[in-house]
C-alpha cells in the first residue's frame, strides 16, 4: 500500500518533482493511468478538510461549553449558547462522518495502485525491456531432436493429464512413478538446501486463508480473479505460500534484533489461471495445482536490497546444483509485479521448447505489503516511533518447472532420462528413468 503521508505535501525544490509527480510519472512507466491517481488524492484532500473542519468546530464547540458555567453564575439566559453547542456539535458529527467516509474510499482505492518502481528499474512496457543481467550454464548440444516434456512424459509413462482431465478438469495431471518421486525428490532437496546452507527456518503454512491475508501480500483486490475461493466462507485457496507467510507477524510489532527473519515454506499453490485461457494449454507449465518452494525474509529497510541480492542467489543455487542452465533478468517497469519495488526473475533452458521459461521471480517489495498487513518493529531502546519492516521474497523454486526443466535437459536418445546427481540421493540411488521402471 502506498503511503500517502507522501503526498500531502507538493513542496519541492525547482529542478526537483513533487512526490506526487513523481509517483504519476512512475504509474504512467507501470502502465497505469494518472487519472485515477488524481482522483486519489482528491479524495484524500477532500478527508483532510473535513477532519481539519471538524477539529475547528470541537475548538468553538470547547469555548463556547467553557461560558454555560459562568453565564448561569451571573444569572444569564444560556438557551441561545446551548443551542450554538447543539448546533456545533451536530456540525462536528456530519463532519467526522463525512471525513470516515472518505477515509474508507481512499482506504478502498488506494489498495488498487502500485508499488512505486526503484531508482535503479529500467522504464520499459514490456517482457522485450527486460535487461539480462548474467547467463549461468550453456544450453546442451544434443545430436538428436530434444523432445518436449509432454512427449518424453507421455513414453516414459511418467504423468496422465487425460486421466486427471476425467477427475478434475483441464490444466491437472497425475504424476506417476519416477515423476512423483522426482517431484517430491526435489521439495526435500529445495527444503534442505534452503534450511542448512542458506539458514531460512521450515515452514508448512496453511493452505488456506483469509481475505485479509489476500490483502495483506496484495493478491486483493486486484488479482481476487486468479484465486479460488470457498464458497459462502471467506477462505480462499492459496495461489503462493507467500500470501501466509507474508501475514505471519500481521498486525505486530517486532524488535529491531528479530530482524531480519528468514522463511523456507513448502505448499501446493492453486490458480484459477482466469486471465491466461489459451496460454500454454500443452504439458505442465501452467497448472492450476502445482509445488513450491516460496523463500521469504522480514528485513529492516537499510538492508533490505541486500538480502534481496542474497535472496536471489539462493534460488540460483538449486538451478547450479541441478547443473540447468539458466539467466537473470533484471524487470522493467512495465513487466514487474504488483508489489514489487524490484523483481529478478530467474529464467531456465528448455531444449525441448528451445526457449528460456520463469522458474523463479525474487522481488523486494520495501515497505508496500507491510503497510497493507501492518507488520513494524521497534528500534533497539524503543524511543523512536516503530517503522515498517520491508519484505523480500522468491520461489526456490517452482517445483513442477524445475521437473520439467530436468526431464528436457537430462534426456537421452532412446528417450531415457538422466538423474541429476544432486538428487540422487533423494531417489534411493537412482541414477536413470527408463521406459517401463516405476
Amino acid at each position: 500500500m502506498l503511503d500517502m503521508k507522501l503526498f500531502d505535501s507538493n513542496d519541492k525544490n525547482a529542478n526537483e518533482k513533487s512526490p506526487a509527480e513523481k509517483y504519476i510519472e512512475a504509474l504512467r512507466n507501470r502502465g497505469g493511468a494518472a487519472e485515477s491517481f488524481e482522483q486519489l488524492l482528491d479524495l484524500n484532500k477532500r478527508r483532510k478538510e473535513n477532519i481539519f473542519k471538524a477539529e475547528q468546530a470541537k475548538s468553538i464547540q470547547n469555548k463556547v461549553s467553557q461560558t454555560v458555567p459562568m453565564l448561569k453564575k451571573e444569572g444569564k439566559d444560556v438557551k441561545a449558547v446551548l443551542e450554538e453547542m447543539a448546533k456545533l456539535s451536530a456540525e462536528v458529527k456530519e463532519l467526522e462522518s463525512l471525513a470516515a467516509g472518505l477515509d474508507e474510499e481512499v482506504k478502498k482505492l488506494a489498495l488498487t495502485f502500485p508499488n512505486q518502481p526503484h531508482a535503479s528499474v529500467p522504464v520499459g512496457k514490456s517482457a522485450e525491456q527486460n535487461v539480462c543481467v548474467k547467463t549461468i550454464g550453456e544450453p546442451k548440444k544434443f545430436s538428436f531432436k530434444p523432445q518436449d516434456h509432454t512427449d518424453l512424459g507421455a513414453s516414459l509413462g511418467i504423468f496422465d493429464q487425460e486421466r486427471a482431465a476425467k477427475v478434475a478438469g483441464a490444466r491437472f495431471a497425475f504424476l506417476k512413478g519416477a515423476a512423483a518421486q522426482m517431484e517430491r525428490a526435489l521439495i526435500q532437496f529445495f527444503m534442505d538446501l534452503h534450511s542448512t546452507r542458506h539458514g531460512y527456518t521450515e515452514l508448512i503454512p496453511p493452505y488456506i486463508v483469509n481475505s485479509n491475508s489476500c490483502v495483506g501480500s496484495g493478491q486483493f483486490p486486484k488479482f481476487v480473479e486468479d484465486v479460488f475461493h470457498l464458497t459462502g466462507t471467506d477462505y480462499h485457496l492459496i495461489p503462493t505460500a507467500e500470501v501466509p507467510v507474508t501475514n505471519l507477524f500481521r498486525d505486530e510489532i517486532l524488535s529491531e534484533s528479530e530482524l531480519p527473519q528468514s522463511f523456507c515454506a513448502f505448499s501446493p499453490c492453486f490458480r484459477s489461471e482466469a486471465g491466461s485461457a489459451g496460454r500454454d494449454t500443452r504439458g505442465l507449465v501452467r497448472q492450476h495445482q502445482f509445488h513450491k518452494v516460496e523463500l521469504l525474509i522480514f528485513s529492516h529497510p537499510d538492508k533490505s536490497y541486500e538480502l534481496h541480492e542474497a535472496l536471489t542467489g539462493h534460488a540460483e543455487t538449486c538451478l547450479t546444483e541441478l547443473e540447468l542452465p539458466f539467466k537473470r533478468l533484471l524487470l522493467c517497469t512495465g513487466d514487474m509485479g504488483f508489489s514489487a519495488a524490484k523483481c529478478y526473475d530467474l529464467e531456465v533452458w528448455l531444449p525441448g521448447a528451445n526457449t528460456y521459461r520463469e522458474i523463479s521471480s525474487c522481488s523486494n517489495f520495501e515497505d508496500f505489503q507491510a503497510r497493507r498487513a501492518n507488520i513494524r518493529f521497534r528500534s533497539t531502546g524503543g524511543a523512536d516511533k516503530p517503522r515498517f519492516v520491508h519484505t523480500i521474497n522468491g520461489s526456490g523454486l517452482a517445483v513442477g518447472r524445475t521437473l520439467i526443466a530436468i526431464l528436457e535437459n537430462y534426456q537421452n536418445e532412446d528417450g531415457s532420462v538422466t538423474v541429476p546427481k544432486a538428487l540422487q540421493k533423494y531417489m534411493n540411488g537412482r541414477t536413470l528413468i527408463q521406459k517401463g521402471t516405476s
